[in-house]
């Protein structure tokens, strides 16, 4: 018989888990559209690059950008939030290096590819499920 505390823990867990798929949806759609869009970001050929890029890019952003968030907050003052859209670009760029066949080829390609990612992402969360709401 588990205690309630455990079935606490599994809920959160499953809750982590539907969070994270739904955002990797909606990144596997960022990604395409910003590829789409712009010809200094692209994937190749092969779906699964897309597919995999999308999922480094949100592990990426669950776990390595709230560390660096937090380290940047007095440039993010400083700079009125100019440089929280950089973060965006950096994390980009580390989607970059850990998939090969996932290419940026100029910074303003990935400044570009960072703001649309922002903003189909943003119409996207309109429309897909928070699984934290209840």
């Amino acid at each position: 018989m588990s205690t309630k505390y455990e079935m606490c823990v599994h809920l959160m867990d499953i809750g982590l888990c539907c969070s994270l798929a739904i955002r990797w949806v909606s990144n596997v759609a960022a990604l395409f559209v910003a590829a789409w869009l712009l010809s200094g970001i692209g994937y190749g050929d092969q779906w699964w690059t897309l597919l995999i890029a999308a999922a480094v890019f949100t592990l990426v952003n669950a776990w390595v950008k709230p560390i660096l968030t937090i380290l940047s907050i007095p440039f993010i003052v400083l700079t009125l939030g100019r440089f929280y859209l950089g973060l965006n670009v950096l994390m980009l760029y580390i989607t970059d290096w850990i998939v090969g066949p996932f290419e940026i080829d100029t910074f303003w390609s990935g400044l570009l590819g960072a703001i649309i990612v922002s903003v189909v992402n943003g119409l996207l969360s309109l429309v897909l499920p928070d699984p934290n709401e209840r």
